[in-house]
């Protein structure tokens, strides 16, 4: 990172009269994408349940319980106001998907990189070679895999298989990490962070929302897929943000804010403040991308663009009150 020894020093200064993490994010936070909210969360909530249940998911207890902690209906409708009902349930089940499977799979990594093969071959297999499943989250991602084949178009699903390969895929770098954390510098982190990050599988969910298919000039443009590359990063690097006490306390590795922590030996909440100051700059980014091509957009690729940022907006909103972090609240903010 090239943080500089002014910018660290800045950064210890403070600026703000904030008591707690989560108001010391608040106060730094560039976010310009104003709250909203789908009208068919409840909707969608319920059927997340069933969803889950349906496949046997929730039967384990801990499940359950991380489940109602993380809310992922609640995310879905912060990220995708503007979506009809069924496709925001995909999202929404989908997002509950991979928090079950990102659990799982760290559970099991922590003990073994290799213990991890057998999972992540089984999804690989599903997703490329539509392969039946074996366990009940293979079940539940050819389910998934199912409803994004019936409702979006066969290159929309294609690649929704193949970042959804790629997260997958990103687990097991995300596993080896840990095991030789000592290994991880900043730059290896941001590198699997993106790999895991799980958001740009719901991309192809975006532009299925709109009107019309994009043309392959649109959704291959090199502005378009920078966008998606920034997009996807500050979307899960404001989690980051809220989620560093609770990282921190497991001996998490892969996060930005304890990334900056690591290189610069300084406080959490100086760390904080150095990591909002990069997602800043990575949000401006986007916006001034998204302005020089907008011009050029058809209705649908404005559509889609909308769809990236309101991921952006979405993690934001839903990390701020989501159980899952709460410890943010709790942690003092003196720098």
């Amino acid at each position: 990172m090239s943080t500089t020894h002014e910018e660290i020093a800045l950064a210890a200064q403070g600026g703000t009269q904030a008591v707690n993490l989560r108001e010391l994010i608040d106060a730094n936070l560039y976010m310009p994408f104003p709250y909203a909210r789908n009208p068919h969360a409840s909707e969608a909530s319920a059927g997340v349940d069933t969803w889950l249940s349906t496949w046997g998911l929730t039967d384990d207890p801990a499940v359950a319980a991380m489940i109602s902690y993380t809310r992922p209906a609640e995310l879905a409708a912060c990220n995708s106001p503007s979506m009809d009902s069924g496709l925001l349930q995909i999202v929404a089940n989908q997002i509950a998907y991979q928090f079950v499977f990102d659990d799982r799979a760290e559970d099991v990594g922590r003990r073994s990189p290799a213990r991890l093969l057998p999972m992540l071959c089984e999804s690989v297999a599903i997703l490329r070679d539509g392969q039946p499943p074996t366990t009940p989250l293979g079940a539940a991602l050819a389910g998934l895999h199912r409803q994004v084949r019936e409702r979006c178009t066969p290159d929309q699903a294609a690649r929704w298989a193949s970042n959804s390969r790629e997260y997958v895929h990103g687990l097991l770098y995300e596993a080896v990490a840990q095991a030789h954390s000592d290994q991880v510098g900043s730059g290896l982190c941001r590198s699997i962070r993106s790999l895991i990050a799980g958001v740009e599988p719901f991309y192809p969910l975006c532009e299925a929302a709109q009107r019309c298919e994009l043309t392959p000039e649109e959704i291959h443009h090199p502005v378009m897929q920078r966008l998606s590359r920034l997009s996807a990063d500050a979307a899960v690097w404001i989690p980051d943000l809220f989620s560093a006490v609770k990282e921190q306390r497991a001996g998490g590795v892969i996060n930005l804010a304890l990334a900056y922590r690591r290189t610069h030996r300084c406080s959490l909440p100086v760390a904080v403040t150095l990591a909002v100051r990069h997602i800043n700059r990575t949000i401006r980014e986007f916006e001034e991308l998204y302005g020089e091509i907008k011009p050029e957009l058809s209705p649908s690729g404005i559509g889609y663009v909308e769809g990236m940022a309101g991921w952006i907006r979405g993690c934001y909103f839903w990390s701020r009150t989501v159980p899952r972090y709460a410890d943010t609240m709790a942690a003092p903010a003196g720098l």
